[in-house]
């Protein structure tokens, strides 16, 4: 095993469209995608087109999309361990200016413990906050083996502060700092009081503010893609975290900040596609993107 993903796994439509029809109204899409989705889920296919393939704990039903999902793995080599649900979880997307509605049906009745795994050779373990039981249990047993542990806070979870206090790297959304009533600012103090290595927090087109080893802190601008080529922003941060994650393994001696750097390339990518698949870059796709796009003016005050 080369690294470990935990998460949940959703099947993501994402289609455009000018507005969503009400009552008996109908609309016709310009264009849809279907791929997989969830947050470590599409963190892990993008860690795996970079090339290095983790494993991936995650739900899996026996059902028709579940199967569907199972091929998506395949392509992408991905060892997948079934966690069990009755029904697939679907995502229904509606990506417009630069933001996205999203509709979610979804399945976390989980009908068996998680499975025991071998976590020999797994240099790196990567959470979303879901399956919260084994979210728990890995990130402790990765951490008192000295395995790089890193956080999705996309939202607030019954576990998060629990969590926390076994995860090296955790880079949240402005989401969790408003449920949690705290400023970028304040959210950088607290996940330092959990005792996390490196803390960020994504701001959108704003970029990243984030503290490193030292505690210094950082923002870190994001490129400045126009707006006319920004297509689609859901997944963008979920490649965001499977691209430090790859940049983490495969350069430790690098600093976070050239790990986000890298990161940041991705996102900038993903946002031109459609759809999670088409969204994955290559290290070709980061490099260009690293070139192409100068970093978006504007100070940001993190103190």
């Amino acid at each position: 095993m080369k690294a470990l993903f935990i998460g949940q796994t959703y099947i993501d439509v994402t289609f455009l469209a000018d507005e969503m029809p009400s009552g008996d109204d109908k609309a016709v899409a310009r264009d849809y995608a279907i791929a997989f989705g969830g947050n470590a889920v599409t963190a892990a296919f993008c860690c795996a087109k970079l090339g290095i393939v983790p494993d991936l704990l995650t739900s899996v039903a026996d059902d028709w999309l579940g199967r569907m999902f199972i091929d998506m793995a395949a392509r992408y080599a991905i060892p997948v361990h079934h966690r069990k649900v009755a029904e697939s979880s679907l995502s229904f997307i509606m990506p417009r200016g630069g933001q996205r509605a999203i509709v979610r049906c979804r399945d976390v009745d989980y009908l068996h413990p998680m499975p025991p795994l071998n976590l020999a050779g797994c240099r790196g373990l990567h959470l979303d906050g879901h399956q919260p039981d084994a979210a728990l249990h890995y990130a402790k047993t990765c951490r008192e083996a000295g395995i790089l542990t890193s956080l999705d806070g996309g939202g607030l979870r019954a576990n998060t502060h629990d969590l926390l206090a076994f995860v090296d790297v955790a880079v949240v959304a402005e989401r969790l700092c408003e449920q949690m009533e705290l400023t970028p600012a304040g959210m950088l103090d607290y996940l330092a009081s959990r005792g996390c290595r490196i803390g960020a927090v994504t701001q959108g087109s704003q970029g990243v503010v984030w503290y490193d080893e030292t505690g210094t802190r950082h923002h870190l601008p994001s490129l400045a893609v126009p707006a006319e080529r920004v297509i689609d922003t859901n997944g963008a941060g979920d490649i965001f975290h499977g691209a430090y994650m790859y940049s983490a393994m495969a350069e430790p001696t690098r600093s976070w900040t050239e790990h986000f750097t890298f990161a940041r390339a991705a996102s900038a990518h993903a946002v031109q596609r459609l759809g999670n698949e088409a969204s994955l870059p290559s290290l070709l796709d980061i490099a260009a993107a690293m070139s192409g796009f100068a970093e978006r003016a504007g100070a940001v005050t993190i103190s």
